[in-house]
């Protein structure tokens, strides 16, 4: 097998609509800073975070600031990162600051259309927007590289998870935020940041529309006939060994719409109450064959 034929052909797939999507992604993210971050001091981690901060104390232009720490961490990241990690994170860490010099005019003129009373309905839109567009430029497997960057160094060097790296980082700019702009700018920037992160979970990985049941019972047969007979779903039987008693058994995996859940859970257990099963969330289903029937388990009904 061939590997880095496979992931060339796997990341020029539909190459123009990704770029044009990260565009849309990073100019939303720019227009999100003009019109929100910068104007209401939300320090939300990342180096625009940092160019609010130091705008605040010493009046340093801000899109000056993220030019420059861009062009360091770009260089950093080939030092410490290699050229194969940098050439992935060069595009987005030159596109963001460009979008929010050219997102700068119409933020300036669009703030003061952004001014709410209640200050947590301008957190919520901030919190939205930050996320959808994070969420289309993760999704098409780009960054926007600053914060991104320390992240990969600190995994590298310190030997520490991704998802650890990034909340230290963006946590002790929280933080510093904190000191010049005071507490209540801490508890915006961390809502901002968890709403804006189940965004992107949401968009990059979507909505969960099924369930995925793994079912173990001594009356598996029954169960499996029921499931496929009456219920018309589909079941994988698999071979299992019990990890305390060794002792063989089979195994389902059968996924259900979540409108069918509770109902489907019930049947099962009507018939082995001793059933055991394991109910996880599933995202995506990919190739198989379903049989044409009605959607939904219509037994219920």
């Amino acid at each position: 097998m061939d590997f880095p034929k496979i992931l060339k052909k796997v990341i020029d797939k539909n190459r123009i609509p990704r770029l044009l999507l990260m565009m849309i992604g990073t100019f939303l993210l720019g227009l999100n800073y003009n019109i929100f971050l910068k104007p209401n001091d939300f320090i939300v981690g990342g180096t625009t975070s940092l160019a609010i901060i130091f705008n605040d104390l010493f009046g340093w232009n801000d899109q000056i600031f993220i030019y420059v720490t861009a062009i360091i961490l770009i260089g950093l990241s080939f030092i410490f990162l290699g050229k194969d990690k940098t050439s992935k994170s060069i595009f987005g860490s030159i596109l963001y600051p460009i979008m929010i010099t050219i997102t700068a005019p119409l933020g300036n003129l669009l703030a003061s259309k952004f001014i709410f009373e209640d200050i947590i309905t301008t957190v919520a839109i901030t919190s939205i927007l930050y996320g959808v567009a994070y969420g289309i430029v993760y999704k098409m497997e780009y960054t926007t590289g600053g914060s991104d960057i320390i992240m990969q160094i600190m995994c590298k060097y310190l030997h520490m998870p991704e998802g650890k790296a990034t909340v230290l980082s963006n946590v002790f700019i929280i933080l510093f935020g904190g000191v010049v702009f005071g507490i209540p700018k801490v508890v915006y920037g961390i809502i901002i940041l968890y709403v804006s992160s189940f965004i992107v979970d949401k968009m990059v990985i979507g909505i969960s529309e099924s369930k995925m049941f793994i079912i173990n019972s001594s009356k598996i047969d029954e169960i499996e006939k029921v499931i496929i007979n009456d219920l018309k779903l589909g079941a994988t039987r698999f071979k299992a060994e019990g990890g305390y008693t060794a002792k063989k058994q089979d195994v389902l995996l059968c996924v259900v719409p979540n409108r069918d859940y509770y109902m489907f859970k019930e049947i099962i257990l009507e018939l082995d109450k001793n059933a055991f099963f394991i109910i996880n969330d599933c995202y995506d289903i990919e190739g198989g064959t379903t049989k044409k029937k009605e959607r939904g388990l219509n037994v219920f009904y």
